[in-house]
């Protein structure tokens, strides 16, 4: 592909000085070589990219990962691009098992493989010069969802006392996600990188709730940030996105987008769901948010550069119906 020159993005939309960044995910590009993907939304006119470390995209596990960031620095710098350096790559670390190892594994040796990626991760943040570090819990592993399930015909628990069994199963499962991240901050801290950690639908670590529950066990490390999915919030979370972003403000470090309908975990394209968008993007610029707000379409990679030409000028359309006044307005 032909390099394209330095430039500086169109910026359509400024809210007390501070205009939104939008970008765009690689894992909805997976079909696209990274210097390929990274020069169409430069050509977008998108302002940045969350870079998923995988196989194909900057392989965090490559003997030469050193040099190829290097080679991805520059380019980013090239084309004008900020970035967020994602870790939700299905196989990366194991062949067999979407996301597998995760930090709540019942095998040690796996959960530092997976610490071992997140440190690796927030390295490559720190070489690329990204905003934030994206990482998730992982879904609790059957040994411990069947104990925090006693309806289930393999749970050794004793029948007296089957919520004392669910609580033992899931406090095993938080403190095995505070040991494993607690490196990972030390890490983070060291690099001057925000830790910015997503609720993920059916995982441990699913809503806002969850997210402050683990602020509270590792004692609120500076270090420790949010990575807020506005697709989620319509999911699952009680309030509706637009408060959502009001009430995770304090602790925003990232921001993915999409549309969804509620009570469903499908990432959709923007028109396809159910959530008002110009209130969304009217709270989060109001809250001074000024890292990346990245388009979140994994499973829409065998149409990625078609997703990604329509997403912009949508979240630019959107950001325009703010209604006047309503800029920099105090949440």
């Amino acid at each position: 592909m032909t390099p394209t020159p330095h430039r500086t993005n169109p910026r359509p939309h400024a809210t007390n000085g501070h205009p939104l960044r939008f970008g765009y995910g690689t894992n909805g590009l997976a079909d696209l070589r990274l210097d390929d993907a990274l020069a169409l939304l430069a050509d977008l006119g998108y302002d940045g990219v969350g870079l998923t470390l995988d196989h194909m995209h900057l392989d965090p596990l490559a003997p030469d990962v050193a040099a190829r960031t290097r080679k991805v620095a520059r380019r980013l710098d090239t084309l004008g691009l900020g970035v967020t350096v994602e870790t939700g790559a299905r196989y990366v670390l194991d062949p067999r098992r979407k996301h597998g190892p995760s930090l709540l594994d019942p095998d040690p040796a796996d959960r530092a493989r997976r610490v071992d990626l997140l440190i690796r991760a927030v390295r490559i943040a720190a070489d690329l010069g990204a905003h934030a570090v994206h990482c998730f819990s992982g879904v609790l592993p059957a040994h411990l969802a069947d104990l925090a399930n006693p309806a289930t015909p393999a749970t050794p628990a004793d029948p007296a006392n089957p919520a004392a069994t669910a609580d033992t199963a899931e406090g095993t499962a938080w403190k095995r996600l505070a040991e494993g991240l607690t490196p990972v901050l030390d890490a983070a801290t060291h690099a001057g990188i925000p830790l910015a950690v997503e609720p993920e639908p059916g995982h441990l670590l699913a809503t806002l709730a969850d997210f402050h529950h683990l602020r509270r066990i590792l004692g609120d490390p500076p270090a420790l940030g949010l990575t807020l999915d506005i697709g989620h919030c319509q999911c699952l979370e009680p309030l509706p996105p637009a408060d959502c972003v009001r009430a995770a403000a304090p602790w925003l470090r990232h921001v993915q987008i999409e549309d969804m309908r509620r009570g469903h975990h499908e990432h959709l394209p923007f028109g396809d769901g159910e959530i008002d968008f110009p209130p969304v993007l009217e709270a989060l610029a109001a809250t001074g948010y000024q890292a990346l707000t990245v388009v979140e379409l994994p499973r829409h990679s065998h149409a990625g550069p078609h997703f990604a030409a329509q997403s912009l000028p949508f979240l630019h359309r959107a950001a325009r119906a703010i209604p006047a006044g309503a800029e920099g307005s105090t949440p």
